[in-house]
C-alpha cells in the first residue's frame, strides 16, 4: 500500500510550517502521514509527533562510503551540481522511500527564495524511486525561477497553488497545477486564557520579523512599527499585543518585538505574547480587534479569524493572499521594500480603522467558502495514492 510523507519541514519553532503540517494532517485524514524533519526536537515540544510519526531528516553525510564521496565530490567538480551530496546525506529519507508512495514538499513559499536547487534534487530523486511528488500550498516569485527550476517544476505530480499570481504562472508550466486557499485557513484555534494586559476584541496585534526586516531599509521598519505603536496609544483606547510567529535561533520575532517594546518606556499598554505553539498563537490573533504581522502565517491565523489584517510585505505571497481575499494588495500590504518614511504603516493602520466595519462584514462573508477550498485537495491527493 503507498504511503504519505511530507519533507522539507525545518522544525516547528517556525510555527508557520507547524501550521501547515498541523493543517495538512487534519485534511488528509483518515491517511497516516510521516513527517521527515531536520528539526525533531521541536516539533515533539510543540505536540507534533502526537499527530503524525516523526522521521529524521536532517543532512549528514557520516555515513558515506569512499566510492559515494568520490561520486559527490567528481559530479561537483565537473558539472557543478550537489545532487549526490543531497540526496546521500538525507538517505534516511530516500531510503524509506518506495515506488507509488506520495511526497508532498510542504515548504510552501521555498520558491520565493534563492537556493531552491535542493528542492529539485529531492524531486528528482523522488521521481528516480518511483514516487509521486507533490508540491503543496506553494507561492513562487516568478523572477526567481531559472530555466533549471522550470524543469524541476513541471515535473511535479501535482501542485497546489495558494494565491492567484503564482497559479498563473505554474499553470504555464505544469499542468496538474491547481488553486486553492493556503491550507492553513483550516488551522484549529486554540482559545488559551489571554495574557495579562490583553483584552479580547480591544488589542492590536503586531508581529515583526528580523527577516521581513532584511528586505527593506532596517531603520525605516523598526521605525514604522515604533510610530505605529505611539499611535495606538497616543490617538486610541487599544492594548498592543506584541506575537512572535517564528522563534528560531537567529530568525526570532522575539528579538525584533523585544526591540520594539523596550522603546517604550510606558509599557502599561503593551504585552509581550510569551511563545506557545501555533493553534495557542491563532487563538491569541483570534480575538485581537486587528492585526498587523510580516510572518505569512502569522497573517493567515488572522484571516481565517476573520480579523482585518495589514501584511508588512516582502514577497509575492503577501500580495498574492490579500488580492485573493480583496481584489486588491493595495491598502491591505505594505511592501517593505517600498518605505520611504516613517509614517506608511502608521497610515495603513488609520485608513484601516477608519474602513474596519466594511473590511470586517466582507471577511466574515468569504472566509468560510474560502477556506473551505483547500478540502479539495484531498481527493487530488487520494488519487494520486
Amino acid at each position: 500500500m503507498s504511503k504519505l510523507y511530507l519533507y522539507y519541514h525545518g522544525g516547528s519553532k517556525n510555527h508557520g510550517c507547524e501550521a501547515i503540517v498541523r493543517s495538512t494532517a487534519k485534511l488528509l485524514q483518515p491517511n497516516h502521514l510521516t513527517l521527515y524533519s531536520s528539526g525533531i526536537d521541536d516539533d515533539c515540544k510543540y505536540g507534533i509527533d502526537k499527530i503524525v510519526s516523526l522521521k529524521n531528516d536532517s543532512y549528514h553525510l557520516d555515513n558515506l562510503n569512499g566510492l559515494q564521496l568520490l561520486k559527490a565530490s567528481a559530479m561537483h567538480k565537473l558539472t557543478g551540481t550537489d545532487y549526490y551530496f543531497y540526496t546521500y546525506g538525507h538517505n534516511l529519507f530516500f531510503e524509506d522511500v518506495r515506488k507509488g508512495d506520495v511526497c508532498l514538499s510542504i515548504g510552501g513559499d521555498n520558491y520565493c527564495y534563492k537556493g531552491q536547487d535542493i528542492l529539485g534534487y529531492y524531486n528528482k530523486k523522488l521521481h528516480k524511486i518511483g514516487a509521486k511528488t507533490v508540491l503543496w500550498g506553494c507561492s513562487v516569485e516568478p523572477d526567481a525561477i531559472t530555466d533549471s527550476i522550470v524543469k524541476d517544476l513541471a515535473s511535479y505530480d501535482l501542485i497546489i497553488a495558494r494565491e492567484r499570481i503564482s497559479y498563473n504562472f505554474l499553470k504555464n508550466i505544469n499542468k496538474n497545477t491547481y488553486l486553492f486557499c493556503d491550507p492553513a485557513f483550516q488551522l484549529d484555534s486554540n482559545q488559551k486564557p489571554l495574557p495579562d494586559g490583553f483584552i479580547d476584541g480591544k488589542t492590536i496585534g503586531i508581529n515583526a520579523s528580523p527577516l521581513a526586516a532584511k528586505y527593506g531599509n532596517k531603520k525605516l521598519f523598526s521605525e514604522n512599527y515604533h510610530e505605529l505603536v505611539q499611535y495606538i496609544i497616543d490617538k486610541t483606547d487599544y492594548q498592543v499585543a506584541l506575537i512572535p510567529h517564528v522563534v528560531q535561533e537567529g530568525n526570532d520575532d522575539r528579538t525584533t518585538l523585544r526591540e520594539l517594546y523596550d522603546s517604550f518606556s510606558d509599557k502599561s499598554r503593551i504585552v509581550m505574547v510569551s511563545d506557545a505553539d501555533c493553534t495557542v498563537i491563532k487563538g491569541y490573533i483570534s480575538r485581537c480587534k486587528m492585526f498587523i504581522g510580516a510572518r505569512t502565517h502569522a497573517t493567515i491565523a488572522a484571516y481565517s479569524s476573520c480579523v482585518p489584517t495589514i501584511v508588512t510585505g516582502y514577497s509575492v505571497k503577501a500580495k498574492g493572499i490579500a488580492c485573493e481575499l480583496f481584489g486588491t494588495d493595495e491598502n491591505y500590504v505594505v511592501p517593505v521594500q517600498s518605505l520611504t518614511d516613517s509614517y506608511g504603516l502608521k497610515n495603513a493602520f488609520i485608513w484601516m480603522i477608519e474602513n474596519y466595519s466594511q473590511i470586517k462584514i466582507h471577511l466574515n462573508s468569504i472566509i468560510p467558502d474560502y477556506k473551505m477550498s483547500i478540502l479539495q485537495s484531498k481527493e487530488l491527493i487520494n488519487q494520486l495514492l
